[in-house]
């Protein structure tokens, strides 16, 4: 019955090319459109750590006066931590792991001589920050506690890095200059790099930035190099320095394992609230400490553009203009057969049988405005990628966003088909065959 039903279908579409070829295309522009800002969407907010996210939390501490006026559109300083903050936060050893970090630009100057001097961006961290967020190594390793309490001269390096450097050799062993100071090797990094960057600051461009290099934190503070990322100071006197308690600029993450452990490290930073309150340090109230998970995080750090969140509106809206055409060119197209519905209400089939015959209609129709709909999106796709936006170059479509153009386009059109074959199995042959 089924094959039957495709083919009356078939034969329908094929006695009105014209007429089949817009709503082909009114599907395809609706779906296409709305498929190009979905999949924007889908890569901007997908999880950047699948399978560890759900352990990783960043805790943060409200150290500001009460004076102090939060700038819209500026960073806010309670997003990151000061330094004794930090640091009394990694010896309670609270959570599973924990790691402070920042981001930071250093001078390489390489040991071949085909190669010149060169800036690289990398992160400044403590040693759990590998384990922690699952880092995967091609050699080597990262460092351990114990080289951030002597303050080793160690560095890891992205595996991009280090084939620039030492071409197909072993980099681990090598020695590297950054700044002004010599660093061994101990590890390379395989190609890892989250997007976004959820562990750096919020004023780097979080889609497009890479570390190319990890250093110990105690090192890089030993040493003065410099930290990139918002540095917000508050309150009077002298000039705050990196170790000041009134400047916020790290950034800070830990491993929970389990809801009783959030639940205990919920509680331990509202206690350490209240008791740097008591010490006439902080000066609101400790229940303004947070602890938010990864993806959490993410949507406090708001990373999707508005025009992004109005586009995609503006796409589903013009798919939702596309389905009312739709509606209204099937009405026309059904109704316009009510002879032929009577013919065959008349012979035994049940309005049932008229109203899957028409649903499988429009269920084809969908498919091929879904295959339309398809080259809309790459060509969307395609433009978007052209753009400067720091997002831009992740707007690929992948397997699942490829199935979802096809069923959204097979579903829009089956719900856009509902009224008019409704309509067309509620005609009254009796009606129709005397009036014919």
């Amino acid at each position: 019955m089924l094959a039957y039903y495709l083919d009356l279908a078939l034969r329908s579409l094929r006695r009105s090319p014209v007429l089949t070829g817009l709503m082909v295309l009114a599907i395809g522009l609706g779906i296409g459109a709305s498929m190009t800002m979905i999949t924007v969407l889908h890569v901007m907010t997908d999880d950047p750590l699948p399978g560890r996210s759900a352990r990783l939390y960043t805790p943060h501490l409200d150290p500001l006066p009460l004076d102090y006026k939060r700038h819209e559109g500026s960073p806010d300083p309670a997003d990151d931590m000061t330094w004794p903050d930090a640091m009394a936060l990694l010896k309670a050893h609270r959570a599973v792991r924990q790691a402070a970090m920042s981001g930071g630009s250093l001078l390489l100057r390489p040991a071949r001589a085909d190669l010149h001097p060169l800036y690289v961006s990398g992160r400044y961290a403590t040693a759990e920050f590998f384990p922690m967020f699952g880092v995967p190594f091609e050699r080597g390793g990262g460092w351990s506690a114990a080289d951030d309490a002597t303050g080793s001269s160690v560095v890891v390096l992205a595996d991009a890095l280090a084939r620039k450097l030492f071409g197909t050799s072993d980099a681990v062993g090598q020695t590297v200059r950054l700044g002004e100071h010599d660093f061994r090797v101990i590890g390379v990094t395989a190609d890892w790099a989250p997007k976004p960057l959820f562990y750096a600051d919020q004023t780097g461009n979080q889609y497009s930035d890479a570390d190319l290099f990890f250093l110990p934190l105690s090192v890089a503070m030993g040493q003065k190099f410099p930290v990139s990322g918002n540095q917000s100071a508050w309150g009077k006197g002298e000039s705050p320095s990196l170790t000041s308690a009134n400047m916020s600029w790290l950034q800070f993450w830990v491993q929970l394992d389990t809801p009783a452990q959030v639940a205990a490290y919920r509680q331990y930073l509202v206690d350490y609230s209240a008791q740097q309150k008591a010490l006439g340090r902080f000066q609101r109230p400790p229940t303004n400490a947070k602890l938010y998970g990864l993806m959490g995080w993410l949507a406090h750090e708001n990373l999707v553009p508005g025009d992004v969140d109005l586009q995609l509106w503006l796409a589903l809206g013009f798919l939702f203009v596309c389905m009312l055409n739709i509606v209204a060119l099937l009405l026309a197209k059904f109704l316009r057969r009510s002879g032929e519905i009577s013919v065959r209400r008349a012979l035994g089939a049940r309005r049932r049988d008229i109203f899957v015959q028409f649903g499988i209609e429009s269920a084809l129709i969908g498919v091929a405005g879904g295959v339309l709909g398809l080259g809309i999106a790459q060509l969307g796709l395609w433009s978007i990628r052209q753009r400067p936006d720091d997002y831009a170059r992740l707007a690929q479509m992948d397997l699942s966003m490829l199935l979802g153009t096809v069923v959204l386009a097979v579903l829009a059109s089956m719900l856009a088909g509902l009224l008019p074959a409704w309509r067309a199995c509620r005609v009254q042959p009796a009606l129709q065959l005397k009036g014919g």
